[in-house]
């Protein structure tokens, strides 16, 4: 996989940002990723709370900002990092860019089911107690099956204002 990284990163040009390759294989347990931050280019110090995340330079040089005791570290060609969740990261590609594989645990996607928690006995409330909650649990006969606007609220809209499309029924 090195042979083609390589390849990966000399058909991209250096000033051009993005990601060069992403595992796309169904269902993995992973994900990696190979991303191009263009020179003087940052991803902003941030969180991430749910993920490790292992990150191989490839080529060219940056930093690591942490804003802990570490403060920054300089990156460059064969450094492997590890990330642990919870902790603050962000990088900065130096002068001519920074090429870097990155590997963690696969997010699940969104999934139509019970919530968590679903299935318990509901909580109980003060008597007069405004119920808990936001938006109505389906708001699907006010969505667009071409387009999917969603019409707005209490009006007896039947078609789609941005397409035309007649609306499910009510």
């Amino acid at each position: 996989m090195l042979a083609r990284m390589a390849e990966l990163v000399r058909a991209m040009p250096a000033e051009r940002g993005g990601a060069l390759w992403r595992l796309a294989e169904p269902d993995r347990q992973l994900d990696a990723n190979v991303v191009r931050l263009a020179p003087g280019a940052e991803v902003a110090v941030h969180v991430e709370p749910d993920l490790d995340v292992l990150v191989f330079v490839v080529s060219g040089q940056g930093r690591l900002e942490t804003g802990e005791g570490a403060g920054t570290r300089v990156l460059e060609a064969g450094c492997v990092v590890w990330l642990p969740r919870g902790a603050r990261r962000g990088l900065a590609a130096g002068p001519h860019g920074l090429d870097y594989l990155t590997v963690h645990r696969r997010r699940p996607g969104m999934t139509i089911g019970r919530a968590p928690g679903a299935g318990r006995e509901p909580e109980t409330r003060p008597a007069g107690a405004e119920p808990l909650g936001g938006e109505p649990v389906c708001l699907l006969d006010r969505v667009c099956p071409e387009c999917g606007r969603l019409a707005p609220e209490g009006a007896e809209v039947r078609f789609c204002a941005r397409c035309g499309t007649a609306l499910p029924e009510r």
